[in-house]
């Protein structure tokens, strides 16, 4: 009961403090400071939500080529080494891939790259993690060759535990023998 009484003085109280903060000054009606360091003040023209007529001046575009805009590694670049049928041998199509992942983590010392080895589901248990771990090592081996040192990448693998295709069909199996390239 006291606790209720509590709650309820505490939620008076504070809607009371917000009431009581409303201001009568608008937004657009600040002065705003320009880089120049003189003040700018809104004319009358100038809309709500425009102040000092902003809406009238060119943005010039941003080119990022290439950055690392999100923290998760080289834009635009393949993140999935796909493998043929019982083999670690980096196809020649994914070559520019693993070369623009080495370049980025050359560049950029503090990143680490885990790449996860997986296969399809025919073979054994211990044969597909050992068949993963070889893929993700390729890949590893790949971007040592290009200046990535091994303290930035981890090779796991998840053998057949994590297919991202069900079925017994070949497209299926194909999309499942990968090594993916997580960034962390």
């Amino acid at each position: 009961m006291k606790f209720r009484f509590l709650s309820a003085i505490s939620a008076t109280l504070l809607a009371a403090m917000l009431a009581a903060c409303g201001s009568s000054v608008k937004l657009y009606d600040v002065p705003v400071e320009s880089r120049t360091g003189t003040s700018v003040t809104p004319t009358s023209g100038s809309a709500p939500g425009d102040p000092a007529g902003v809406s009238n001046r060119t943005v010039q575009p941003v080119q990022i080529d290439g950055a690392d805009v999100f923290g998760v590694g080289p834009v635009a670049v393949a993140r999935v080494i796909y493998f043929d049928y019982d083999s670690y041998v980096i196809k020649p199509e994914f070559q520019s891939a693993i070369e623009a992942h080495a370049k980025y983590l050359a560049a950029n010392k503090s990143r680490k790259l885990a790449i996860e080895g997986n296969t399809d589901e025919r073979g054994g248990r211990e044969y597909n993690l050992a068949l993963g771990q070889k893929r993700a090592e390729a890949v590893r081996r790949g971007l040592g060759l290009l200046g990535v040192t091994d303290a930035q990448v981890e090779a796991v693998s998840f053998g057949e535990e994590k297919p991202v295709a069900a079925g017994p069909d070949e497209s299926s199996l194909a999309k499942n023998r990968r090594a993916e390239l997580n960034y962390r």
